[in-house]
């Protein structure tokens, strides 16, 4: 009897992601015409894209065609190619009329990223971390007419940090801002685990340099931080020794929508964020919460951000549907190799580190990939009983 059920389990051990993979298969596919759009995409790993394809992907969501979606080739922007050249298939070339017939025969779009492609990105030519010239980013007039025609046709709308921030300019976000209720500080922010120049050579030049020019020429940090950058030039860093309780940023959830979208209550965010306001025309779905000392709280205070400050921002009613994710979200090198294993999330500790407090892969798992999962659940489901 011992043998018998020893060898009974090692069959279902070892059968298991077979079943997995067969349920995944028989899952129907849901037909959602998605818009993507990606200015910053270098490689075609897609990487600031690929989180949403992870989803689209796992989930079955299928083009009109019924294939699924290529993380490489469906969606509009910057298109890496060979020996530096490139393409831009952008929203940009079409007209009024193409924009027009392309919100028509859509249902949702995705803006994952507008920050661009600039020379240092794809020439190199050992780049030191310094600024250099624009060679396709921002929000353009196009997009922002696309957007509004998919407001005005009541469907869903999801967009992200850095789709209004530089180099997008003052007058196409000011119009964004008006449009959905969202006004940027001009604050963005990033963890750094580790902010000592001789050490972590990942820290921006522009950002030691111009804090140094602002605070008398120093820059006393070792440990870890939270740097901030306003879009007027200002810099200032809260040191994890001298201004923070708790080196990272966490993402606080209540409990209804910990319900409602299947996140936690608390996670750590260790990458870069914007810090947005809003109307009361939209509702907060998550706040970021920067545990700060006395000396912590007078400098975000001097600042003007608020702590809390939103996380995610949500107007899901008849008018319109609108997400705005205040923090590079969608940018996470999570693996592609799992998305066809149906339940793959109840093993999503296998893949993450819980140990190290700049990786980003338990954020996709835990927060980034229920959200948006739930999100596009809503949404299909609610287009499908009209």
């Amino acid at each position: 009897m011992k043998k018998y059920i020893i060898t009974v389990s090692l069959v279902v051990f070892f059968t298991f992601p077979v079943w997995m993979r067969v349920g995944w298969w028989i899952e129907g596919k849901k037909e959602l015409k998605v818009v993507i759009v990606d200015k910053s995409s270098l490689t075609d790993q897609g990487i600031e894209h690929r989180s949403f394809n992870w989803v689209l992907y796992h989930d079955r969501y299928c083009k009109a065609d019924r294939t699924l979606y290529s993380m490489s080739n469906d969606y509009y922007g910057f298109y890496p190619g060979k020996n530096k050249h490139y393409e831009i298939k952008g929203l940009e070339s079409f007209s009024d009329e193409k924009l027009k017939e392309l919100a028509d025969h859509s249902d949702m779009t995705y803006f994952t990223d507008t920050y661009g492609i600039y020379k240092k990105d794809l020439y190199g030519n050992n780049y030191n971390g310094d600024i250099s010239k624009l060679i396709y980013g921002g929000m353009s007039d196009q997009d922002l007419k696309f957007l509004l025609l998919m407001k005005s046709q009541h469907k869903l709308i999801m967009t992200e940090y850095n789709d209004i921030a530089t180099p997008t300019s003052k007058e196409i976000r000011n119009k964004f801002e008006d449009s959905f209720g969202v006004r940027w500080t001009g604050w963005v922010g990033r963890y750094f685990q580790n902010l000592d120049t001789t050490i972590n050579k990942g820290i921006p030049i522009w950002l030691v340099r111009d804090y140094k020019l602002q605070h008398n020429n120093k820059w006393p940090f070792k440990k870890s931080g939270i740097a901030f950058v306003n879009d007027n030039g200002r810099v200032e860093v809260l040191d994890k020794n001298r201004d923070l309780k708790d080196e990272v940023p966490y993402i606080l959830t209540n409990e209804r929508n910990q319900e409602r979208f299947q996140v936690p209550e608390k996670i750590k965010y260790s990458y870069w964020f914007d810090v947005m306001l809003t109307s009361h025309s939209n509702d907060i779905i998550s706040v970021y919460q920067i545990k700060t000392n006395t000396r912590g709280d007078s400098i975000l205070n001097s600042m003007n951000i608020p702590n809390p400050f939103p996380a995610v921002i949500e107007h899901y009613d008849k008018d319109y549907k609108f997400y705005y994710f205040c923090g590079d979200y969608c940018d996470n090198s999570v693996d592609m190799l799992f998305t066809d294993f149906l339940g793959i999330s109840n093993f999503s500790p296998l893949f993450y580190s819980s140990n190290e407090i700049s990786e980003r892969e338990s954020f996709f798992w835990l927060y980034y990939k229920p959200l948006v999962s739930t999100i596009l659940h809503e949404y299909y489901t609610t287009i499908n009983k009209k």
